[in-house]
């Protein structure tokens, strides 16, 4: 009887320590894990650094004639400033290394800075041209280098190919080597000469030859002053002298004849 009495005690002190524990953790709000922690809180932004087209081509291989043409006219840095304070974006298209071996040896070093500096424009078109809106896309296309005639190139989508053509350069479009939402650049592997310093400009028309003037009659002058003497022909001395002979000649021959009747009538 006592083994049982102690056995109630101990149930009845476990079940008013499990009410009192249960009181005290209702209490309290449950504490958050740390990885809903984590997931609640917003990511942090990292802030897209500059669209560096040198970079994007040295990853891509082939381009360093180009390479070293962006940079050393500065047409690195424009492009760098057209990308990043521009909502039109820019189009590349980038001649590769055996693109620039294929010109003429001396071409490029017969080529002032002014020159090189152009031609790195005309092969940069400053809008973004995705693949698809080569379709629809208008020409003559104008360059950074302008949009004249001379600076401005044709382009032309078919089914399977994009053509490009400058008047002095017939080429296609090699490949895709970089594009996002701004930049765009293709690979072609002939470089476009514009014609505005590859072929030789038109030359000026000459000026018209001004009528030449008859000179004025002054006022007052007798006539025939002011107008061309007529040209004097010289007689020569030959046809005098046998003028005057024959004068003579008949002269004689009358005098004979008035001789002859005076006597022969007398």
């Amino acid at each position: 009887m006592k083994k049982q009495s102690t056995l109630f005690s101990a149930a009845a002190f476990l079940c008013l320590l499990l009410l009192c524990l249960k009181k005290t953790t209702a209490g309290q709000s449950p504490a958050s894990s740390p990885t809903q922690s984590a997931a609640a809180a917003p990511p942090a932004s990292t802030p897209a650094g500059p669209t560096n087209v040198t970079k994007i081509l040295e990853k891509a291989g082939h381009f360093n004639t180009f390479i070293h043409l962006l940079r050393s006219t500065q047409e690195d840095s424009h492009l760098l400033t057209l990308l990043n304070n521009s909502n039109n974006g820019a189009t590349i298209f980038a001649p590769s290394d055996s693109a620039f071996s294929s010109l003429k040896s001396g071409t490029l070093n017969s080529l002032s800075d002014e020159a090189k500096s152009e031609l790195v424009k005309f092969h940069v078109v400053p809008t973004f041209l995705s693949s698809a809106q080569f379709q629809t896309v208008s020409n003559p296309i104008a360059t950074e280098a302008g949009s004249g005639g001379r600076v401005s190139f044709n382009l032309t989508a078919y089914s399977d190919s994009v053509n490009i053509t400058t008047g002095l350069t017939n080429t296609s479009v090699a490949g895709n080597v970089y594009a996002d939402n701004q930049l765009a650049v293709y690979r072609v592997d002939k470089v476009l000469l514009p014609v505005d310093i590859f072929a030789a400009k038109p030359l000026a028309p000459a000026p018209t030859p001004a009528a030449a003037e008859k000179p004025k009659k002054k006022k007052g002058a007798p006539a025939g002053e002011g107008e061309e003497a007529a040209p004097v022909v010289q007689v020569g001395t030959s046809a005098a002298a046998a003028g005057i002979l024959g004068i003579w000649s008949v002269k004689v021959t009358a005098a004979c004849v008035l001789v002859l009747a005076y006597t022969y009538g007398g």
